[in-house]
């Protein structure tokens, strides 16, 4: 038999902590700490995505070789849907025709 002196454990007390109902605020505050983790995982996983979607892709063609005027140097290099630029160090840019690589146009610098 049990002991009359000992309380029986499968009777619960009232006024213990662990028995008492969640207030609104906590539930609430639970349930808001859930959702807003979800997003954030979500939200990395669009844009774990999107990066690989972008940077898996085919990269842009360049000219296998470009013929700069004498005495040019390249400084810098840029291109369009069918055109391609070099910046000199003279303070020119020559924009080339992609499909012939017949320049296009000269710019000067000021």
């Amino acid at each position: 038999m049990s002991d009359p002196s000992k309380p029986d454990p499968s009777k619960s007390d009232p006024s213990d902590p662990a028995h008492l109902p969640e207030p609104a605020n906590l539930r609430f505050l639970r349930r808001l700490v859930t959702v807003l983790t979800a997003v954030m995982i979500g939200g990395v996983l669009v844009i774990t995505g999107l990066l690989v979607m972008r940077f898996s892709g085919r990269p842009p063609a360049l000219p296998a070789s470009i013929a700069l005027p004498d005495g040019t140097k390249a400084q810098a290099f840029t291109q369009g849907a069918d055109w391609f630029a070099i910046v000199t160090t003279d303070d020119r840019i020559l924009i080339y025709d992609r499909d012939t690589g017949a320049l296009r146009q000269s710019i000067e610098i000021e």
